[in-house]
């Protein structure tokens, strides 16, 4: 069997996951991808990932800390990059202008002009551009999405995804804070951006802003304080191009809980879609009672179905199973992912989430950041051609300043 070697690119906190989900597969039974290499700037966290993966997959990825190098190997048909988004578009690029596929973490990029960039690359070098979006592959939004293909809900008219409550201290590393490096404010909506156009088609318009809810951020170790420059939170309504109503709040703050909600509003019936990487049920409610879990699968029948890879690695209903530890029922949806951006490179597809894909999430999180600017509803498209783009110039600036040293 044609297996697909690659490297992962960026062995420190989401490396380590995404090597959890390479793992995953292997469980699986899943044998089309290889990782035959790691890099990092770092040798000691480059070094230890490869001995991580020497035990979880059987066999010791080769060590670089220079890209150039990596890219002379043979051996690497692909690059997985998990690195700073800061670094995304350089790295793939380069990885794409030297022939390799490219599955890349998102954010894609940072703007539209670098994440198109990344497009352009995968189009004149005839490769694969995946981005990594993991929520969509969980069982749940499955068949969430197969219950809103079937028409049961009848036109749909509100869409609502609220993900509040939260406290002072840095999520997960103190450069998610900063406008420059990515901010947490762009980074987590582009989930909810992508929930929101796998099951409900393309976004038109965005209204709303961006916002820092947290003036001071406090290191869970005790360390220094920081100062976020970036948003935390992100408030807007969006319309959809068949012209349903979105509600998206992200605001980790509050002092209370995070509270999620996930509901679609149809004339026939209501859609409840639990939290990611949970193992709460789907609820359907139609004018003949409510369903829950399995039995909404059963009411749809052969309406639903999920691919192999996904029941070989989360169970038969995509989920893990009730109970599964966070930490594999993350390494799952990783997995799903991968193994999709392997098969769309040896089976010659799309894969499900390709560069344009990131790019609008992209840009739809971006949208309401330029709206809270104009004070006004903005166009998908225009932020997508160039037309808006003043909340991107400073970053933009960057890399033109970094392309000039």
């Amino acid at each position: 069997m044609q297996k697909l070697g690659v490297a992962l690119i960026g062995a420190g906190f989401m490396g380590r996951r995404h090597l959890l989900g390479y793992a995953a597969l292997k469980r699986a039974g899943y044998d089309r991808i290889s990782v035959e290499a790691v890099l990092d700037l770092n040798a000691e966290v480059a070094t230890a990932r490869a001995e991580e993966a020497e035990e979880l997959l059987g066999h010791r990825p080769r060590i670089y800390t220079d890209l150039d190098e990596l890219l002379a190997d043979e051996n690497v048909a692909a690059v997985d990059i998990v690195t700073d988004p800061r670094t995304h578009h350089s790295i793939g690029v380069a990885a794409m202008d030297a022939g390799r596929h490219v599955l890349c973490e998102k954010p894609l990029a940072l703007t539209v002009a670098t994440g198109q960039r990344m497009l352009d690359a995968a189009e004149r070098n005839g490769v694969v551009l995946a981005t990594a979006e993991n929520y969509r592959r969980g069982g749940s939004n499955r068949l969430a999405k197969a219950v809103i293909d079937s028409g049961v809900l009848g036109e749909l008219f509100l869409f609502r995804e609220l993900r509040v409550g939260g406290d002072d201290g840095v999520i997960i590393s103190p450069w998610r804070h900063m406008k420059r490096s990515g901010t947490i404010g762009l980074d987590m909506p582009i989930h909810y951006a992508d929930i929101v156009e796998y099951l409900l088609g393309p976004v038109e318009t965005v209204f709303g802003r961006g916002f820092i809810a947290e003036p001071v951020r406090y290191p869970a170790d005790g360390g220094e304080a920081i100062i976020p420059d970036g948003e935390d939170s992100l408030v807007v309504s969006m319309t959809t191009k068949d012209g349903i109503d979105v509600q998206l709040a992200y605001i980790p703050s509050g002092r209370a809980p995070g509270y999620g909600e996930r509901v679609l509003h149809g004339r026939l019936g209501s859609l409840e879609i639990p939290n990611d990487r949970t193992d709460g049920d789907v609820v359907l409610h139609l004018p003949d009672g409510t369903r829950r879990g399995t039995e909404v699968a059963e009411f749809l029948g052969d309406r639903f179905a999920l691919d192999p890879v996904t029941t070989a690695v989360m169970g038969p209903d995509g989920t893990g199973g009730k109970g599964a530890p966070w930490a594999d029922v993350d390494a799952g949806h990783l997995a799903i992912e991968i193994a999709d951006f392997a098969d769309a490179v040896l089976d010659g597809r799309p894969a499900e989430v390709d560069g344009t894909g990131g790019l609008r999430a992209l840009a739809i999180v971006l949208a309401g950041f330029e709206s809270g600017i104009l004070g006004r509803s903005v166009s998908v498209d225009d932020v997508l051609d160039g037309t808006l783009h003043a909340y991107q110039d400073e970053i933009d600036a960057q890399f033109a300043e970094g392309a000039q040293r």
